[in-house]
């Protein structure tokens, strides 16, 4: 499941500090399957529950980039949007997602360099009000002057 979230652009020019957004999915079986088969990554703690079982987690996890990869989809799709380009993030990991899990994905505007088109943001995953990833990014915003 995933929040009908507005898409779309939101320009440099209209662009404030404390502005956020925010998208909703379950991360499903199928999800943890189609990332590792896309990233190569088939560690067995996402993909094999009784290896999973013996590990510090208890289970099988979701990788920790697919949980990041929801802050891209809110970064891409809402805040800025459309034309985005990624410059940098940190991400910082806190708690494991598991299959089945609700995810909000989050991100909050900082600081804007509206001479370089720079807009730094808060961004973090929670499940159940827990946060499971927190970091910050910066982006270069798209621009009305450059359409």
């Amino acid at each position: 499941m995933l929040d009908n979230a507005p898409r779309g652009t939101i320009c440099i020019e209209d662009i404030e500090i404390g502005m956020m957004r925010s998208l909703r999915k379950v991360v499903t079986d199928r999800d943890i399957e189609m990332f590792s088969e896309v990233s190569t990554d088939r560690n067995p703690v996402h993909l094999d529950e009784d290896y999973a079982q013996e590990t510090i987690f208890g289970g099988r996890i979701a990788h920790g980039m697919l949980t990041a990869g929801l802050i891209s989809a809110v970064i891409g799709e809402q805040l800025p949007g459309h034309g985005t380009v990624y410059l940098g993030q940190s991400l910082k990991f806190l708690a494991p997602v598991r299959p089945g899990d609700m995810v909000l994905a989050e991100v909050e505007v900082t600081e804007i360099d509206h001479a370089k088109r720079r807009v730094t943001m808060n961004t973090r995953c929670l499940v159940n009000d827990k946060k499971v990833l927190v970091g910050d990014a910066t982006v270069l915003a798209p621009s009305r002057k450059f359409d």
